[in-house]
């Protein structure tokens, strides 16, 4: 089994050859920067914006709408998903209205919230907000109903209050689902405060994006997607760095509290 170490070596090792044959195919077939542009130019494009600034002020717009997205949804997501796992009937009359908030196109609720509440990072931040809350609801959900049933039964009988078991038996048990439907989340809230930008946004990648659309700067378009690629990817890690820690200090947890022969 190869270590972490090979295992990112050959995958910079595809980056690269993938990149050189774009190169090449670039420069042999003669595409204009307009239809494909190659990766010396997008490289270029991306180190001008960087060096001059341009891009700053959007990087952080993006990154503040998203976090502030995924924080609202996030917590949200995990409240709810507490509330319809503690009551069955809660589930039975709220879960049919979340799924079609869910199936709606948030593309299609973007000019909406535009209209109601303006231009500006609040419609960003609850389309993002409103995406991010479906993966931790459903998750939460998911990993509070699979605590063992003998475990259950067991702070039953220990006259546990049902505060005590969700906060000493459930929740521990559902971390990992809880945790993998956030690494969804973070996914999404990208996907969500870029869509949004789109829709009018005067700062944010997503603006960038359809201001080098409307520019016909094809070069500056993929610079702008590759900053987002970037950004989805530092956070996605970051999320598996807190969940390998989190899921350690449970497992920690749990051993310092077993009984010992």
């Amino acid at each position: 089994m190869p270590n972490p170490f090979q295992a990112r070596l050959v995958a910079a090792a595809l980056l690269v050859v993938l990149l050189g044959l774009w190169e090449l195919l670039v420069r042999h077939w003669g595409l204009s920067a307009l239809v494909l542009p190659a990766p010396s130019a997008i490289a270029q494009s991306l180190w001008t914006g960087l060096a001059s600034g341009y891009f700053w002020p959007h990087i952080w717009s993006t990154l503040q709408a998203l976090l502030l997205g995924l924080a609202a949804g996030s917590v949200v997501g995990l409240l709810a998903g507490m509330a319809l796992a503690e009551w069955a009937l809660l589930e039975r009359v709220l879960k049919p209205y979340i799924v079609v908030s869910q199936v709606v196109p948030k593309l299609a609720l973007a000019p909406l919230f535009v209209l109601w509440f303006g231009f500006g990072m609040l419609p960003t931040v609850l389309i993002t907000a409103l995406i991010c809350f479906f993966p931790l609801m459903e998750n939460t959900l998911t990993g509070l109903r699979q605590v063992d049933a003998q475990r259950l039964q067991l702070f039953r009988m220990l006259g546990a209050t049902r505060l005590q078991t969700l906060l000493r038996l459930k929740l521990p048990t559902g971390l990992p689902a809880i945790l993998a439907g956030l690494r969804v989340a973070v996914v999404l809230a990208l996907v969500g405060a870029v869509v949004a930008e789109f829709m009018g946004a005067s700062r944010g990648l997503g603006a960038v994006v359809i201001a080098a659309q409307g520019m016909m700067d094809t070069t500056l378009m993929f610079a702008a997607l590759v900053l987002i690629a970037a950004m989805g990817l530092l956070l996605y890690q970051a999320c598996l760095v807190l969940e390998r820690r989190l899921l350690r200090a449970h497992a920690y947890t749990q051993d310092s509290s077993s009984p010992q022969p």
